[in-house]
């Protein structure tokens, strides 16, 4: 019974250790998008206690404030996890090798770990063992170190468009102000060098948001912008150029679109946001309604920018566009907490955090 119990441990303590070091490759070393749940434990725990914290919050500006936390602390929360989950993996190597009682095989295996040296042992496997979890926590600490710079030049290269884009869509961004301030000052024809800059926007964002997930909750320095809003408003500007304004087509401005929905559909997939990937209008519907579109083509013919004569058409063309990106839009909105903007964050569904700490689908209520 009692090589049972020890051969159980040993294999629970394999366990531990391999799955929290899966964790920490997904998370530091992988190139690639990859689900690791205890990530996800950890983030859902730190945003339980977020959504805890904002309920006394009186202003958006405060509740923006505490959510600027939100990622960060998750973020770091991470190690201490890891390491306390390996120094449980290898006492339980530990107990299973005979080493001592359990605590002074919790002792070993946090002394070795941290290397502070405190507690020994005099037996060559054993040794071994307390090599490898030293250096273990040597490579955890390196690799926080090369993260962090790594996060922090994608989030710079992010928030710098974002903050370009104030001066051309205005605060917060929304396709009347792009569009007639474009006509004005540039000319329409110049849209093409913005749409090309977001449509590299958009491929730098779906790769780093999935690669680094951490990076879709890490908000804007104001708390009046956010990455969601704009690219929002720049897709809907897109999507009105190309079904409603009377210029020749510009296909960059197809292509932007196309990047931003691949970029939403690809985030959301990560973060298991149901929605459909190949959506249809008028099948699928829009959150924007025709009032609302038309009142903004009434006041974009009065800024003298020059309308399609088939309304209808334009409408069609436009619902067309908006469907690709409509409901991943307004649920990235909610998600990050977005601040008010129009035709995003001022209609996204109250965020509800979901069951099992978002180790299942998150959806809106």
């Amino acid at each position: 019974m009692d090589t049972f119990l020890h051969i159980l441990a040993c294999l629970a303590g394999i366990g531990i250790i391999l799955a929290t070091l899966f964790s920490a490759i997904s998370t530091f070393v992988l190139p690639r998008s990859a689900r690791s749940q205890l990530n996800r434990l950890v983030f859902g725990l730190m945003r339980y206690i977020i959504e805890f914290l904002s309920r006394f919050a009186k202003t958006y500006e405060q509740r923006d404030a505490i959510m600027a936390y939100y990622a960060p602390i998750a973020l770091m929360l991470l190690v201490p996890t890891w390491y306390a989950l390996i120094a449980l993996g290898y006492a339980f190597i530990y107990w299973a090798l005979s080493a001592g009682d359990f605590f002074f095989d919790f002792r070993l295996s946090g002394s070795s770990l941290l290397t502070l040296g405190f507690t020994a042992s005099d037996k060559p496997l054993i040794t071994l063992l307390a090599f490898s979890e030293a250096m273990l926590g040597l490579i955890m600490v390196a690799l926080l170190i090369a993260y962090l710079p790594t996060m922090y030049s994608a989030f710079s290269r992010r928030e710098q468009l974002v903050n370009m884009l104030e001066v051309r869509a205005g605060n917060p961004p929304n396709p009347y102000d792009m569009l007639t301030r474009y006509h004005r000052i540039h000319g329409l024809d110049k849209l093409v060098d913005l749409w090309r800059g977001w449509e590299a926007w958009f491929a730098d964002v779906e790769e780093s948001h999935t690669t680094l997930p951490a990076l879709v909750f890490f908000r804007s320095p104001r708390s009046d912008a956010s990455w969601v809003t704009s690219a929002g408003a720049v897709l809907d500007s897109a999507s009105i150029v190309l079904s409603s304004v009377d210029i020749p087509t510009e296909m960059s401005a197809a292509l932007c679109i196309r990047a931003g929905f691949i970029a939403f559909d690809r985030i959301a997939h990560y973060f298991d946001i149901p929605h459909s990937h190949n959506p249809t209008f008028p099948e699928t519907p829009i959150s924007i309604t025709r009032e609302e579109y038309d009142n903004l083509i009434e006041r974009l013919a009065a800024a003298g920018i020059p309308i399609k004569q088939d309304r209808e058409k334009a409408w069609m063309d436009f619902a067309g566009w908006r469907v690709n990106y409509d409901r991943t839009l307004l649920v990235l909105c909610s998600m990050v907490m977005a601040p008010q903007a129009p035709w995003s964050s001022d209609r996204a569904p109250k965020f509800k955090l979901p069951k099992l700490l978002l180790l299942k689908r998150v959806h809106p209520k």
